[in-house]
């Protein structure tokens, strides 16, 4: 959770200087009002939080949400919240006008020295320009179901990304078709936005551009504890470059 505090509140305000990065009690905005929802972000900052508190926060946070212009999520990290209150986070999430929108799992690893990354398809290439960014944005559109323009909205014509970083295209026959990035966050290296064009998954691309994108961070930074949020689809494959489930997680949307 507080990685994911860190490291948004860089990502946002690179999309926007003004944009809403607040802590509240309970509740931390990271809010850019763009249309790539990823952007968009509210979490629960309290530990050990009862019932009582999470009814409160949750409700809060969809107050935050609706008085918003973009859509976006509450992510909620569920080993956070007390245990006997965890299965009622759903009905709670309900009753505050939010709606399950898909699971993630939070994971750690204190990664050995990685060989530098090779894979018998792909040459690997650092984001560095306009088209760079848009071929990243592109990948992930299509993988998480965003249109392309939601997509180009999350990091075109970013200095962040082309600089401070560390973020990699996997080419196939010099096509894009696999991305990764890490970048520092409170002396950890972040993995963010791996996404696989899904015609070519179950192919190994994702895992050897994480790998790179690590490989690289840590080259660059000399950190090698990492943390990232995994997706149902990633899941599998973080375990086999050293990282370890520490947290389920939930995202929330706004009904209809």
């Amino acid at each position: 959770m507080e990685q994911l505090t860190v490291a948004w509140r860089t990502m946002v305000l690179d999309r926007d200087g003004a944009a809403d990065v607040r802590d509240l009690p309970g509740i931390a905005v990271r809010w850019a009002d763009c249309r790539f929802a990823f952007w968009n972000c509210v979490t629960l900052t309290d530990v050990g939080a009862d019932a009582a508190l999470l009814e409160r926060r949750v409700r809060e946070a969809a107050d935050v949400m609706r008085a918003k212009r973009r859509q976006g999520f509450l992510w909620v990290f569920e080993d956070l919240i007390a245990e006997e209150a965890r299965a009622g986070l759903e009905q709670a999430a309900d009753r505050a006008g939010l709606v399950h929108a898909f699971p993630g799992t939070g994971m750690a690893g204190d990664l050995a020295p990685l060989p530098e990354p090779v894979h018998p398809d792909l040459t690997f290439v650092r984001v560095s320009t306009d088209e760079h960014l848009e071929a990243y944005a592109d990948i992930n559109s299509r993988a998480y179901g965003f249109s392309l323009e939601d997509g180009r909205d999350g990091i075109a014509g970013s200095a962040l990304w082309k600089q401070r970083v560390h973020a990699y295209l996997g080419l196939r026959d010099g096509v894009p078709v696999t991305c990764a990035a890490t970048v520092e966050a409170d002396g950890r290296l972040f993995v963010v936005l791996v996404a696989t064009d899904p015609e070519w998954e179950r192919r190994g691309y994702g895992e050897a551009v994480t790998r790179k994108a690590l490989y690289e961070g840590a080259r660059a930074t000399g950190l090698t504890r990492a943390t990232l949020h995994a997706t149902v689809a990633g899941a599998p494959v973080y375990p086999r470059i050293g990282f370890r489930p520490n947290s389920p997680m939930r995202f929330f949307a706004l009904k209809g």
